[in-house]
């Protein structure tokens, strides 16, 4: 397979964002489903998510090694990096998000909303101010495949807010069906959201919405849809300086232009879970498929979060 052959142009405004000989790499295999990347840059390492297997890898740039990272991991799904350099996680059967602090135990950031015990967090990011939003569907109480099979105490799946000041979990978003992956604009001004309601029936969403941040950066608004994914299901994913949007799919990296348009495609030979920028200059994109970790060098750089 030619180098070229892993990208497809949807818009001349693709063509730019990639060389011509940059390979998708694979990394590691060997996986169940993998999920979750967070990239480390102090030590040039990569953390993720194996989810059924309950244990989470570390990749190192440094000599191409994979290690357990931490077996069991509360099936641990999404992960991301704070602004002091600790991990954060979505546990499935600890049903909780946690953080990981630099003398290697771990805290409980959240694990209840209004007295229940959360579904089971999925994906996780930080906002500049500190404060910790990730959202929370079933997947990790639906069955015992991912998580430990329960019924909901909720009853239903939101996006959470965790003060950075009180630790209070406040409810942002309380509309969706099964809302999954999430991240910030660059700016910070918009929070996109995917939902991915389709695998609890034909009727539900596989898209992503765009909510406003308002004033203060505590509270959302709008919820417009911003894409309808053409190919299964997006799951993660991040954004470039640009504010572009690389997003998981089943047909691998689907890049999104800001204003919606689907412009081009890297094509994975794996149904992609999940996405993060990392490298030195964040131009490397680590991709999650469903049994191993992907790479491939673009010419544009992932946004600076944490």
């Amino acid at each position: 397979m030619a180098a070229a052959d892993y990208y497809e142009i949807l818009d001349p405004r693709f063509a730019r964002l990639f060389n011509d000989n940059a390979q998708v790499e694979k990394l590691f295999t060997g996986c169940r489903w993998a999920e979750g990347p967070a990239w480390f840059a102090a030590g040039r390492y990569l953390v993720w998510s194996d989810i059924p297997n309950n244990r989470m890898l570390r990749y190192d740039e440094t000599d191409g090694s994979v290690s357990v990272f931490r077996q069991p991991s509360g099936n641990s799904n999404g992960n991301t990096v704070d602004r002091q350099g600790r991990l954060v996680t979505c546990e499935h059967s600890g049903r909780r998000v946690s953080r990981t602090e630099h003398d290697g135990s771990i805290a409980t950031i959240a694990d209840k909303w209004r007295g229940k015990r959360l579904n089971s967090p999925n994906d996780v990011v930080v906002k500049s101010d500190g404060s910790i939003w990730f959202t929370d569907p079933s997947y990790g109480i639906d069955s015992d495949y991912e998580g430990d099979k329960a019924e909901s105490e909720i009853g239903a799946c939101h996006v959470y807010r965790v003060d950075p000041g009180t630790g209070e979990v406040e409810a942002v978003i309380t509309d969706m069906v099964r809302p999954n992956g999430l991240a910030f604009s660059p700016d910070e001004s918009l929070l996109y959201v995917a939902d991915t309601g389709r695998t609890h029936g034909a009727e539900n969403p596989a898209h992503i919405r765009v909510f406003d941040v308002g004033e203060g950066g505590k509270n959302v608004s709008g919820g417009k849809v911003f894409a309808d994914c053409t190919a299964g299901l997006f799951d993660g994913f991040r954004l470039d300086e640009a504010g572009r949007i690389w997003t998981s799919a089943a047909d691998g990296i689907h890049c999104y232009d800001p204003d919606g348009t689907l412009i081009g495609k890297v094509k994975v030979p794996e149904v992609v879970a999940n996405c993060v920028f990392g490298g030195a200059k964040r131009n490397c994109l680590y991709i999650a498929g469903t049994t191993s970790l992907y790479m491939v060098r673009l010419m544009v750089n992932g946004a600076k979060t944490f």
